[in-house]
């Protein structure tokens, strides 16, 4: 009976070995695929707040009529740039002018731009971009 213990006795220790090296390959396939999903969503925060960001912009010049004020969009969104760019409206939208907003921020080495756009009647005098 002791011969048939040593006899077994190395098999088991190899399959102990073998199930904890699969168990460690698929936590450190979880953990990849969890540190691709982290940065996925990093770079879908970016992109919502430049969606964010221009659709106030365009809200702001819709309403007042001017831009929102430098100082307070680097408060609120303080890694985005804006540009925002006017020009005649085209067709059946001439008596409109259309208002195109950029933005831009970084994630890492990647660039996220959205540009989002807008017909702003021509009643009152929009004031000049940034």
């Amino acid at each position: 009976m002791s011969r048939k213990k040593r006899r077994y006795g190395g098999f088991i220790f190899a399959e102990i070995t073998v199930g904890l090296t699969i168990m460690a390959m698929l936590l450190a396939a979880v953990a990849f695929s969890l540190n691709g999903m982290a940065k996925f969503n990093r770079y879908q925060l970016v992109r919502q707040h430049c969606i964010a960001a221009a659709q106030a912009e365009l809200d702001s010049l819709t309403a007042t009529g001017k831009p929102i004020e430098d100082e307070d969009f680097s408060r609120i969104w303080p890694q985005l740039n804006v540009s925002i760019e006017k020009s005649a409206g085209q067709g059946q939208w001439q008596a409109a002018q259309l208002v195109k907003v950029t933005t831009s921020g970084r994630y890492f080495r990647r660039q996220v731009t959205i540009e989002l756009s807008r017909y702003i009647s021509r009643d009152e005098p929009l004031a000049e971009g940034k």
